[in-house]
């Protein structure tokens, strides 16, 4: 258990001890006066009465304080990475303003529209990758690295599957064309929502989805731009690029995932329906003030009622 003001906890059990003290003494000095008197009274109820106040004044004391205790909170969760494509083919015009400001627009509609249950990364590629909001409960910080995404560099989408793993499972993902996958365990409850045009110049990626495969992530990619593509000028040069749909289909599909046109973003509200949440349990504080009010209420009650009933004084 914990207390949120431990000074007011010592003074309420200071004061709960005084009055302990206080009552043994005045009742031995009455008893004591009242033998030399030749008077003999029965004190039970007195003494009942008396004890129940003070217990009151103590559990009022404890509840002052502000306990909590920690209890084991069970809740269902997923983890979504949304891998935004920020490489220089982003910056064609096919769709408006330009791929990338469209992809942010589906991706932050995406954002807004999961639970709280489901934590969210966003992962930056082009021919690297890097990861610019770790998967959190709190949408509004994947919401402003998706907002602060620039246009840069060539593009590796096996890049930006690998560093996607990396932020789900917190282990790296070495690339070995010729060895075995790499054993990154088993994570059916987290998917990569991957926006770009499926413009790649790197030759990772069956590798990449294969590993994403054996851990049970599913991969769904929104493709943004046009088949019939746009010019853009890179490094002085104009070069015509084009949405790759069959590249993006092929990861989707390899991965058991789908292919969704970022035109339609609306479809992008399923994504969530395919991950398999698990559920988790973490400990939460339980405010337990309330209640030991009202057993403070019923004790100081009960103790006022029966110094009436004996004495018929309230103290």
């Amino acid at each position: 258990m914990t207390v949120s003001s431990p000074l007011l906890l010592v003074v309420g059990l200071l004061v709960t001890a005084a009055l302990v003290w206080a009552a043994v003494v005045l009742g031995r000095r009455r008893t004591a006066a009242l033998a030399a008197a030749g008077v003999a009274l029965p004190g039970g109820r007195r003494s009942l009465g008396t004890g129940l106040t003070i217990a009151g004044v103590g559990v009022l004391a404890v509840a002052a304080a502000g306990p909590a205790a920690m209890v084991p909170v069970p809740r269902t969760a997923g983890t979504v990475i949304l891998a935004m494509d920020v490489s220089n083919s982003m910056g064609a015009d096919d769709v408006a303003p330009n791929r990338l400001a469209a992809a942010q627009r589906a991706a932050r509609a995406f954002i807004e529209a999961q639970p709280d249950s489901v934590d969210i990364g966003v992962v930056a590629f082009e021919q690297g990758a890097r990861t610019t909001a770790r998967p959190d409960a709190d949408h509004s910080v994947a919401l402003k690295a998706v907002d602060r995404l620039r246009i840069t560099g060539g593009t590796s989408l096996g890049a930006g599957i690998r560093a996607s793993l990396v932020a789900i499972t917190g282990k790296q993902v070495p690339l070995d064309p010729g060895g075995d996958v790499p054993d990154l365990g088993y994570w059916p409850s987290a998917t990569i929502v991957m926006f770009t045009d499926g413009q790649n110049r790197g030759g990772d990626i069956e590798r990449a989805a294969e590993i994403a495969q054996k851990a049970g992530v599913h991969i769904h990619t929104v493709g943004v731009g046009t088949t019939a593509g746009a010019t853009v000028r890179v490094d002085g040069l104009r070069r015509h690029t084009a949405l790759e749909e069959d590249v993006l289909t092929e990861i989707a599909e390899m991965t058991g995932g789908a292919y969704h046109p970022a035109s339609d973003a609306a479809r992008l509200d399923g994504i969530a329906d395919t991950i398999d949440l698990r559920v988790t349990v973490s400990d939460e504080p339980l405010p337990l003030a309330g209640g030991l009010i009202g057993l403070a209420l019923a004790l100081l009650t009960g103790g006022a009622a029966l110094t009436v009933f004996r004495s018929g004084r309230v103290i």
